[in-house]
């Protein structure tokens, strides 16, 4: 889940204690994520997906944190199409060929808190859409790589922003990743893009929730009349990955990703 933000940005570190209870919920989301994605066919709703969803958490002792987020009604936010993020799951609404549905979902844990989303295609998609799902999550690894310690928060930022301008999408600016531990949203922002201001230096203990979003057209969104899901103006596709990331004194720890999945 992305929401905007102007503060200055700052970054706590968590304690090896916090940081294994994150991995924990991590683990949980990633393998809510690997049961949603074998449901997702043809024919299928978004509200059945949000069960499926709820109920695999609930079971492995966690809790959805979106439910209940500032009025959000569901587990999931599910996106269709033309819908950027926040799209709310609805039990009129079926999945078609052809069609791409980002997945977005968080879970709590003991008080702390794992983020995650992933566009997948429903059965056949066009090699249009396909390379723009690819270039979005290509766009999220670039990023994570540069989550090193040393590194300027305005480095993540920038590698998304190049792998957007490479593939000459649409990158959304509205809407970005954040920090996240015993909160969903913790400072700082995360741009997907150069603001200019360098921003804190990473170091080992962060947890930043990483999530490019680019569109197939036009850069610029909307917000729906249902106050949250956020749509393109000129109602071509958008693509949104993201993983929850720490910052190690060595190679950065994807926290959201089943072992067996890492890239």
């Amino acid at each position: 889940m992305a929401l905007f933000s102007q503060k200055t940005p700052t970054i706590p570190k968590k304690s090896r204690h916090e940081i294994n209870t994150m991995r924990a919920a991590g683990r949980i989301l990633a393998e809510t994520h690997r049961v949603v994605a074998q449901a997702i066919q043809p024919g299928v709703t978004p509200y059945e997906l949000d069960q499926i969803a709820e109920a695999y958490i609930r079971q492995q002792g966690g809790s959805p944190t979106f439910k209940g987020y500032h009025g959000f009604p569901a587990t999931l936010c599910t996106s269709i199409n033309d819908e950027v993020v926040h799209g709310i799951p609805r039990k009129d609404r079926v999945l078609k060929d052809g069609d791409v549905i980002s997945v977005d979902c968080g879970v709590n844990y003991r008080g702390w808190n794992a983020d995650c989303a992933i566009t997948h295609p429903v059965g056949i998609i066009t090699p249009e859409v396909q390379q723009l799902l690819t270039a979005t999550r290509e766009s999220l690894y670039a990023a994570i790589a540069m989550m090193r310690e040393g590194n300027y928060l305005e480095d993540v930022s920038g590698a998304i922003e190049d792998v957007c301008a490479k593939y000459q999408y649409g990158l959304v600016k509205n809407y970005g990743g954040h920090g996240i531990g015993q909160n969903l949203h913790e400072e700082p922002f995360v741009h997907n893009y150069r603001t200019g201001n360098r921003g804190p230096i990473l170091r080992a203990g962060n947890t930043l929730a990483i999530e490019p979003m680019f569109n197939l057209g036009s850069a610029e969104v909307y917000t729906d009349s249902d106050e949250w899901t956020v749509i393109t103006v000129d109602h071509l596709p958008s693509a949104h990955f993201e993983h929850t990331v720490l910052v190690t004194e060595g190679e950065p720890e994807i926290l959201t990703v089943l072992p067996e999945e890492s890239p």
